[in-house]
């Protein structure tokens, strides 16, 4: 048991570096692993009902904070809606892989170039000025990264309650 934990401990710090790098399931993996500890746990969810909460909580704020931040990159870099409707469906295209940055990088790629070049390419549609629409997509981008960082210290969190809750861990004999 105390293998399985330290296991699925490790999972969760690959999570944790998932919920900051695009393209790495994070938050997920993090529910996963506290998922299955909750299976094979003797305590069964008694004993992670709270992180198992938590973890759920941090992923649905994920997604969430991936799209707000898409958004509010465009609108504060200035883009009109056109800009901000085709940072969010840039990256959506980017996301499953729908834009040529599949070839090279899958969606950790597609993240980034496809909310870019929606903006891009909603703005410059919008008011046929490329400077302009170039501001709004490395508004974009940086806005993005930026709930990046977020993302990790939630998933972080919810490592953290995993751990506090369920300490000490198997084979601790405390």
């Amino acid at each position: 048991m105390a293998i399985l934990y330290w296991v699925l401990v490790a999972v969760m710090a690959i999570g944790v570096i998932g919920a900051v790098v695009p393209g790495v399931p994070g938050s997920s993996l993090i529910l996963g692993a506290i998922a299955i500890w909750a299976v094979f746990n003797e305590n069964g969810l008694s004993s992670v009902g709270l992180a198992l909460g938590v973890a759920m909580g941090v992923l649905l704020l994920s997604v969430g904070i991936d799209l707000l931040a898409t958004y509010w990159g465009a609108k504060r870099a200035g883009a009109s809606k056109w800009g901000q409707i085709g940072a969010i469906v840039g990256f959506v295209l980017g996301f499953f892989g729908l834009l040529p940055a599949w070839l090279i990088g899958g969606p950790l790629l597609g993240i980034f170039i496809g909310p870019l070049l929606g903006a891009i390419i909603g703005e410059y549609l919008y008011r046929k000025d490329l400077a302009i629409a170039v501001k709004a997509g490395i508004g974009v981008v940086v806005s993005s990264l930026i709930g990046n960082f977020i993302q990790g210290f939630l998933a972080l969190a919810a490592v953290i309650v995993f751990l506090v809750t369920n300490w000490p861990p198997p084979g601790f004999g405390v």
